[in-house]
């Protein structure tokens, strides 16, 4: 990261953090802040976090509405490149810049949808075949809302966040676990997770009820609970300069300084009380040989018609 990024970077997030930021912390925040707080700031950086703007994107534009984002969680192995694996949990987010809205349409890993110049396959292997550009597209195309950008992160540096905050609470719709992530489990109600909980939490998905769909919606609750989190302590001083320069420090982006910071504008409007989020639906199916998830498309494309103008899903 050039120096005159970080120096425009420091300017930029002072400016937010005394407006905005103490006002209003959002779900998003997550996406560019929350994510990086812990890192500590010697060493040589590593990139945990790729932020990539879409090809036919022309940048935040703040004079409309609404700015989408697509979170995707990356399941590279030590040594893997980020971009160029199978992701994990796909969220498009929706930022409504003008009302403080905000939406998150989670779409299953495992949905089985049409990936250009690939064919059809598991919706998280366009990760694979093309990276954030082409898993942007996919995801696109099956919700009918091309994301701005495309935000990837590695789950152990997710952990690390969240154990730096101070872990998050989030209340669990019902009571699961996993042999190999979680054998004690998860009770129901209000429970209070760290940073392995919180991973652990995002992806199983084998005991859940409804499978892949449960597992899209809990990752929704992870993200609503760090929102959360970070609300209580964002008027601390230089809670969020230091994870936002720390996040700049292990991030890949071909977004310029000013792009950022009106990316942090659009993310400190939203409005904590103004969150909607739902899931896609679909069928099971197996095709050869393996499990997938087949999506209601019509219900992907309802979703993003409802979001698509105010970042609201009015219901699911």
């Amino acid at each position: 990261m050039s120096a005159a990024l970080g120096s425009t970077a420091r300017t930029a997030l002072g400016t937010v953090r005394r407006t905005a930021l103490t006002a209003r912390t959002a779900l998003l925040v997550a996406m560019l802040a929350a994510v990086a707080l812990v890192v500590p700031d010697a060493g040589p950086a590593s990139t945990q976090l790729t932020l990539v703007k879409m090809d036919r994107a022309q940048g935040v534009a703040l004079d409309t509405d609404v700015v989408w984002i697509l979170g995707v969680g990356s399941d590279a192995r030590p040594g893997e490149d980020m971009t160029r694996v199978r992701g994990d949990a796909l969220q498009l987010v929706g930022i409504n810049t003008r009302t403080g809205a905000a939406t998150s349409i989670g779409v299953p890993r495992d949905s089985y949808v049409s990936i250009p110049g690939v064919g059809n396959q598991r919706i998280n292997a366009a990760l694979y075949y093309g990276g954030p550009q082409l898993l942007g597209e996919t995801v696109g195309n099956l919700i009918g809302i091309q994301p701005e950008y495309v935000f990837v992160t590695r789950f152990p540096f997710f952990e690390d966040m969240v154990d730096d905050i101070g872990g998050i609470t989030v209340r669990n719709p019902r009571a699961f676990s996993d042999t190999y992530l979680k054998p004690k489990g998860f009770r129901a109600g209000k429970i209070k997770l760290d940073g392995y909980g919180a991973m652990a939490f995002a992806r199983i998905r084998k005991s859940l009820p409804a499978g892949d769909f449960d597992r899209s919606a809990n990752q929704q609750i992870v993200l609503k609970g760090i929102q959360a989190q970070i609300a209580t302590r964002v008027s601390e001083r230089g809670f969020i300069e230091s994870g936002v320069l720390t996040a700049l420090k292990h991030m890949h982006t071909d977004v310029g300084p000013g792009e950022l910071f009106k990316i942090a504008q659009a993310i400190a409007q939203v409005n904590p009380k103004k969150i909607t989020g739902c899931v896609v639906q679909g069928g099971y199916a197996t095709i050869g040989g393996a499990s997938v998830v087949t999506p209601y498309v019509d219900q992907a494309r309802a979703y993003g018609d409802d979001a698509r103008e105010d970042a609201v899903i009015s219901s699911c």
